[in-house]
């Protein structure tokens, strides 16, 4: 009976090792399509329309004043 409660945490461990790598190879590829994914809206919008997104306003410059960034 001790033989099978040697076995049992061998699995176990790799089974978490095995999950583990998984998860991480599925975050890499799921970021590498979400990287690539608005390069192509970028190639699609047309060069009139103004891109929505991050703009550094009159109160955004102030406050990097304020915080000295």
């Amino acid at each position: 009976m001790s033989e099978d409660r040697k076995a049992a945490p061998i699995a176990r461990r790799q089974f978490l090792k095995t999950a583990g790598l998984g998860a991480g190879a599925a975050g890499v590829a799921a970021t590498a399509l979400a990287v690539k994914a608005p390069e192509a809206d970028a190639a699609a919008a047309p060069a009139g329309k103004p891109r929505a997104g991050y703009r550094e306003t009159d109160h955004v410059r102030r406050y990097y004043e304020l915080a000295k960034f």
